[in-house]
């Protein structure tokens, strides 16, 4: 069985690149274009992880990670940060809110993959 993976970024691009990583990789992949959208579809899927960007319209990556850490069956899903943002303050946010972890794009196809495998063990 394949690890479900939610994507949430508001470029379409990025979020392409990320369905070709890793759907390559053999993992099934949500999307969402927002952090409202995101946390909305949260509500009635199950995912393994959550790959969220931190500046989007509507709602950031910060209270995503808020939002879904209030719920009990998101206290425990991994949870990446994938952003241009690379500040050791906005680092300490993310891990402050609950972030399991924190990549800079560009991301690197294998490690992205590696990482996902890493945590959603």
């Amino acid at each position: 069985m394949s690890l479900r993976i939610m994507t949430i970024d508001d470029s379409k691009t990025m979020r392409d690149m990320l369905m070709l990583t890793l759907a390559d990789a053999g993992f099934e992949v949500l999307q969402a274009v927002d952090g409202q959208e995101g946390v909305d579809m949260l509500e009635k899927e199950k995912v393994d992880v959550v790959i969220t960007d931190i500046n989007m319209p509507r709602m950031d990556g910060y209270e995503v990670v808020r939002q879904l850490r209030m719920r009990p069956e998101h206290q425990k899903t991994p949870i990446l940060v994938l952003t241009t943002e690379s500040e050791i303050e906005k680092k300490k946010m993310g891990r402050d809110v609950g972030a399991t972890g924190w990549l800079v794009k560009p991301f690197d196809p294998d490690r992205l993959v590696e990482t996902v495998r890493k945590v959603a063990c």
